[in-house]
């Protein structure tokens, strides 16, 4: 899928999100982002179209372990609860940004 195509599931599952009144839109370090209690749990990696989520570290090891997402290292700091997702399949995206926000809402404010 282009990252143009990932960009049209990205604002289509986002939408879909901010149906939830916990969930808002915003923008991290230039990427389009989603908030839910304060805190960003999603973005779109633009250029590439690829998925960012907030997930426990274990779980976006799980991911990267098995090959279905890279850590997210922006200018070369890698960042444990991030991680890059380069699929683009609707259930699975939907599926990672609800673990992300439940993953968010239950941090300590």
């Amino acid at each position: 899928m282009a990252p143009e195509e990932r960009e049209q599931l990205y604002e289509r599952l986002a939408a879909e999100m901010c149906q939830d009144p916990a969930v808002a839109r915003g923008t991290m370090m230039g990427f389009p982002c989603l908030r839910a209690g304060g805190e960003f749990f999603a973005s779109l990696e633009r250029s590439s179209g690829n998925l960012i989520v907030k997930l426990p570290a274990g779980e976006v090891s799980e991911l990267v372990n098995s090959g279905s997402a890279t850590p997210f290292a922006p200018a070369g700091k890698v960042f444990r609860e991030w991680a890059e997702v380069q699929g683009a399949e609707a259930g699975e995206w939907s599926s990672l940004l609800n673990r992300a926000r439940e993953f968010v809402l239950k941090l300590d404010p």
